[in-house]
């Protein structure tokens, strides 16, 4: 009796070991690699796919995100993504480097507002015109779209009229079309990388520059350039990308649990950025920093600036035209 009831509890132990073998076995981890830190929009986009697509295969699928560019820069992951090497990567206009119209992801004084952009980029067709063609020159399937805030300037004076903006000295990124926009608005761009900012504030070499409140919270810019001028010129639009080989391994019902993760891990982000911006505003004014809105004349000479800084993409963008009158007809009238 004893040997059989042994034997019995050695078989469940056995099939115990088994399932759990069996289980592991059917898990599939997916890494996801971006720049921005915990906290960010853009982390806390990628954490929300990870757990909706783990909700929706009840477990199958673990999204192991890697935030801060702890799996390199932009370009070294974005390489890796394309590779096979890691399975997903979030990033913005890097890309544009393979195909030119996903520098329009980030067109300065297309949008009015989040609304505006979200009906265009979330679902919209202009989407769909900026990254059409991008998976077969890329090897990355884009998933979505969303947003990581309007950029806008901080300074250390005061920015109210056109006479105020012209001869700025103003931090950009070392981007083409971030140059050119700056260079319409009178200003003087001083292509420099984000960590450069604070020296180059302290020893006087620029003015100020321009940023999401996000990240002007973040690192407390508006201790040393106290003047939030709210232009919202340009839109940072990110997106997820996904390995187009592993992506089509996948099972039919795999596909579509990644693409809903991604669809409702865009939204979340969309809902939350507005919020984010709200919070920015009032750390800053209850730290002593100043937020004011341009003038309607300095709003009208930004957008003049911007429409002639879209040169660059009729140049270089077959589409560039379908793409910013799309863009246009998802805007409301006032």
């Amino acid at each position: 009796m004893k040997r059989a009831l042994a034997l019995l509890i050695a078989c469940g132990l056995l099939l115990g070991v088994t399932a759990t073998s069996s289980f592991a076995a059917d898990k599939v981890v997916i890494k996801m690699a971006g720049m921005k830190p915990d906290g960010e929009p853009e982390t806390l986009g990628m954490r929300k796919f990870g757990e909706i697509l783990k909700e929706l295969s009840g477990g199958k699928y673990d999204v192991q995100v890697f935030p801060n560019s702890q799996l390199g820069k932009e370009d070294a992951y974005i390489a890796s993504t394309r590779k096979g090497i890691i399975q997903m990567c979030a990033t913005g206009t890097q890309t544009s480097a393979i195909q030119p119209s996903m520098a329009m992801l980030e067109t300065p004084m297309l949008f009015d507002d989040y609304a505006h952009a979200r009906r265009a980029m979330n679902g919209g067709k202009t989407f769909e015109l900026i990254t059409n063609g991008f998976t077969e020159k890329s090897g990355m399937r884009v998933l979505n779209a969303f947003p990581l805030g309007f950029r806008h300037f901080y300074t250390k004076k005061p920015v109210a009229t056109i006479d105020d903006m012209k001869h700025l000295r103003m931090r950009v990124p070392n981007i083409p079309l971030y140059i050119n926009f700056a260079k319409e608005c009178g200003i003087s761009g001083q292509p420099m990388p984000f960590a450069e900012v604070t020296g180059a504030l302290d020893q006087g070499v620029i003015d100020g520059g321009d940023s999401p409140l996000s990240d002007i919270v973040s690192i407390k810019m508006y201790e040393t350039t106290p003047e939030i001028t709210l232009t919202g010129h340009l839109l940072v639009i990110h997106s997820l990308y996904i390995n187009e080989k592993f992506y089509q391994s996948l099972p039919e019902q795999d596909k579509k649990w990644i693409d809903e993760a991604a669809k409702r891990s865009a939204d979340y982000v969309w809902d939350l950025v507005e919020k984010v911006d709200a919070d920015a505003v009032k750390t800053i004014t209850e730290a002593g920093g100043h937020v004011s809105e341009p003038s309607p004349e300095l709003h009208k000479f930004m957008q003049d600036a911007g429409k002639r800084s879209w040169k660059l993409f009729y140049d270089t963008v077959p589409n560039a035209k379908e793409i910013l009158d799309s863009a246009d007809s998802y805007r409301q009238a006032k």
